[in-house]
This record gives structure tokens, C-alpha cells and sequence, in this order.
């Protein structure tokens, strides 16, 4: 069963990639006392995920700040290292982290997956957007068809603030 307004994010590590090396983030540490604007990907240098959602909430991160938004954050079923390298080839490093969620942890705890095994992907995360306040998901947006991006775009998170 999926995850849904109102409730708590799941408690998981992430995996990044930082200067000091391969890192464990906490899921409570990373949403706890702040305001965040989640969205995830089916992966990394995909089609959709590169050319619309990334550059949607690139170009919307000073409105979402505007509206009180404190950390944008992606969640892929990648290891830290493609992740890593994928902020760096869109432009996302400084202003969306990467976080990594290569064993599909945290796609299976929201309980939004989607089989890719057709396309050679295995189990991934399906395409959402989720507004996160002090752990608490306050809107949850959730693609109807993953390869398109309608109401999981920032511009859509835009009016849920």
C-alpha cells in the first residue's frame, strides 16, 4: 500500500556521494525540521527524468525557496555514484541533492514502485513529487504514466504551497 498525505516518511538510509566519500543519510535526519521538496525519478539519464524533471525544479528551486521550501531533493533507484555524476551533468549540485536509493529501500517503503523488468530495469521508483514538512508528507503527487511528468512538475508543487 502506498503512502499518502499526512504520514510519515519512511524511515531509510540514502546513500550520497559527498567530498568526504560514500555517506549514509538517515531519512529522519535528512527530513526532520525541515521543508522539503522530494521528487523521484524511475533513474538516472533516462529520457523524461533528464530533459523535463530535473530542469523543472532547477528552474523553479528560488520560487519553491520563495515559498518556504528549506532543501530540494531527488530520490532515484541508483547507486550514489550515478547519482553523483548525474546532478553534475544537469547542474543539479549545490542546488537539488542526489539521493541514492540503489536497493529500492525507500521505493518499497512508500510503497510507489514500478516494474521496469520489461525495459531491462528491474524495480524502481514510479514517478512522484511529494511536499515533506518536519517528516510529515503534506502533498504527494503520484504520475498516472511514469514516462510522462504532469502533476509531479515543480510547477505543480508551486500551487500545493
Amino acid at each position: 500500500m502506498a503512502v499518502s498525505a499526512g504520514e510519515k516518511v519512511p524511515s531509510v538510509n540514502f546513500k550520497m556521494l559527498t567530498a568526504d566519500g560514500l555517506s549514509d543519510v538517515s531519512s529522519d535526519d535528512y527530513f526532520g525540521g525541515k521543508k522539503t521538496a522530494l521528487f523521484a525519478v524511475p533513474g538516472a539519464y533516462t529520457p523524461t527524468c533528464s530533459a523535463k524533471h530535473v530542469p523543472s525544479f532547477l528552474a523553479q528551486a528560488d520560487a519553491l525557496m520563495a515559498k518556504g521550501v528549506d532543501q530540494i531533493a531527488c530520490v532515484s533507484v541508483n547507486d550514489a555514484f550515478v547519482m553523483k555524476a548525474w546532478g553534475e551533468d544537469t547542474g543539479a549540485g549545490g542546488t537539488i541533492d542526489m539521493l541514492a536509493d540503489g536497493n529500492g529501500e525507500f521505493a518499497r517503503a512508500t510503497g510507489l514502485t514500478l516494474d521496469g523488468t520489461g525495459f531491462g530495469l528491474g524495480e524502481r521508483t514510479t514517478r512522484f513529487s511529494m511536499i515533506v514538512d518536519d517528516g510529515t508528507i503534506t502533498a504527494l503527487n503520484v504520475e498516472e504514466n511514469p514516462a510522462e511528468m504532469d502533476v509531479s512538475s515543480a510547477e505543480h508543487m508551486l500551487s500545493q504551497l
